[in-house]
C-alpha cells in the first residue's frame, strides 16, 4: 500500500469516529453539499485544510451523489521554504492542488493599522474570485470545532456580543458562492493525533511577519488566549468545549437581555408583559 492510501485508509478506519463520522455528520445535519456541487477547497498549507482535502477526496469519490471538486491553493507570498512544503506534503498525499499568486504579503507589509485583519480580508477576496473564475458554486474551508469555539470566546471577551463562526453562509459579495465548512464538528485535538499517527509535518504559521513560527505551535495571539483557557476549564470540566457549543444551538430568548438581526436591535421589554414573563426558579 502506497503512503498515501495508508493515510486516506486511517481517515476511514483509525479514525472513523473522531473524524470521518463528524464530517459527515456536519455536512448532513448543515446541509453544506448537495448534489452536483461544484467545490473549491481552500489549501493554506496548514493540517486543517490538508485533512479536508482529503476528506473532501473520498466524498468525491464515494459519495452518495456526484460533486466536482477543486483544491486550490494561495500563494499571498510565502518564502520558498514554506512553498515547497505545501507542495512536498501535496504530493505525499496525493492531493491534486492548483496553486495561484498574489502580492497579499507585500502590500500588508505597507500597512501600520490592523494588518491580520486586511490580510484575512484580502485572502478571502481572491479566493472568492478564483472560485468564480473556475465554475464554483461553494468555497470550503477546514475550520474545526474549537475555531468554532474560540471564536465565540473572543467575541464576548473582545467585541461584546455573542456570536459564532457559522457552518455556512452567503457570500455579501460574490452572488451565487456560499461558504462551507465541512470540518464544524472535528475537534483540533483528534486533527493533531491524525497528524502525528501519520508522521506528517504542515505548515502552522506562514505569515510573512511570523515566519519563526511557521514550523512550531509557539504563537502569540488573543486566539491563543482562549486556547489556553479552554484548557484550564477543561481541568475541570473534560466537556466544557461541547458545552460551550450545544449553548449556541439552545439560546433562551426569554432569558437574554436583547438581540440583534440584520442589523436590528431588539430590547427584552419589547416583548416583556405582565403575563408573559415569570420567574419560572421555584423561590419563593
Amino acid at each position: 500500500m502506497e503512503r498515501y492510501q495508508e493515510i486516506e485508509r486511517s481517515i476511514i478506519k483509525k479514525f472513523r469516529k473522531e473524524i470521518w463520522s463528524k464530517f459527515i455528520k456536519a455536512i448532513q445535519e448543515y446541509q453544506l453539499i448537495e448534489e452536483n456541487d461544484k467545490i473549491m477547497v481552500c489549501i493554506s498549507g496548514g493540517k486543517d485544510s490538508f485533512l479536508l482535502a482529503k476528506c473532501m477526496q473520498e466524498l468525491e469519490r464515494h459519495g452518495k451523489f456526484p460533486i466536482e471538486v477543486h483544491y486550490v491553493v494561495m500563494n499571498p507570498g510565502y518564502n520558498e521554504a514554506n512553498r515547497d512544503l505545501i507542495l512536498e506534503n501535496a504530493k505525499t498525499l496525493q492531493v491534486p492542488i492548483e496553486m495561484f499568486e498574489s502580492d497579499i504579503f507585500d502590500y500588508v507589509s505597507t500597512v501600520d493599522k490592523s494588518p491580520c485583519y486586511l490580510c484575512a480580508r484580502m485572502r478571502r477576496g481572491f479566493l472568492y474570485s478564483k472560485a468564480q473564475e473556475l465554475g464554483c458554486n461553494k468555497i470550503a474551508l477546514g475550520h474545526h470545532l474549537d475555531d468554532v469555539i474560540e471564536t465565540t470566546l473572543l467575541s464576548m471577551f473582545y467585541g461584546s456580543e455573542i456570536k459564532t463562526m457559522m457552518p455556512k453562509l452567503h457570500s455579501s459579495h460574490f452572488p451565487g458562492l456560499e461558504l462551507i465548512r465541512p470540518m464544524y464538528l472535528v475537534k483540533e485535538q483528534d486533527i493533531l493525533s491524525w497528524k502525528k499517527w501519520n508522521q506528517l509535518t504542515f505548515l502552522n504559521c506562514a505569515c510573512r511577519f511570523t515566519e519563526n513560527c511557521a514550523l512550531t505551535d509557539d504563537t502569540t495571539s488573543k486566539r491563543q488566549e482562549m486556547k489556553k483557557l479552554i484548557q484550564t476549564l477543561r481541568k475541570d470540566n473534560p466537556n466544557v468545549d461541547h458545552s460551550i457549543f450545544k449553548a449556541l444551538d439552545n439560546v433562551n430568548l426569554n432569558c437574554v437581555l436583547g438581540t440583534k438581526q440584520n442589523g436590528a436591535y431588539h430590547s427584552f421589554l419589547e416583548t416583556y408583559t405582565d403575563e408573559g414573563n415569570h420567574d419560572d426558579s421555584g423561590l419563593e
